[in-house]
């Protein structure tokens, strides 16, 4: 049986804001979900299940989700088997 997986952005794109002292994170989310919650608000939902609208990009060497990481991580190599 062959599982199809949805197109994963391999850098993180999308953050949430923390409303405590907890530091901001980058989250892994659907590659085709980025542009449309940044230009109409709606929001995607994280490999880890947060759910939140795009509000910056991450840059290299941003602090990633360590379970969105490791989801990630455990996903066969490129989303989909012949």
């Amino acid at each position: 049986m062959t599982t199809t997986l949805p197109e994963t952005d391999t850098n993180p794109e999308t953050t949430e804001q923390t409303s405590d002292d907890r530091p901001e994170v980058f989250h892994y989310v659907q590659k085709d979900k980025i542009a449309e919650s940044a230009v109409m608000g709606s929001h995607v939902v994280a490999l880890c299940g947060e759910v939140f609208p795009v509000t910056k990009s991450a840059k290299p060497g941003s602090p990633v989700c360590p379970e969105c990481k490791e989801i990630f991580e455990g996903l066969p190599p490129g989303g989909d088997d012949e």
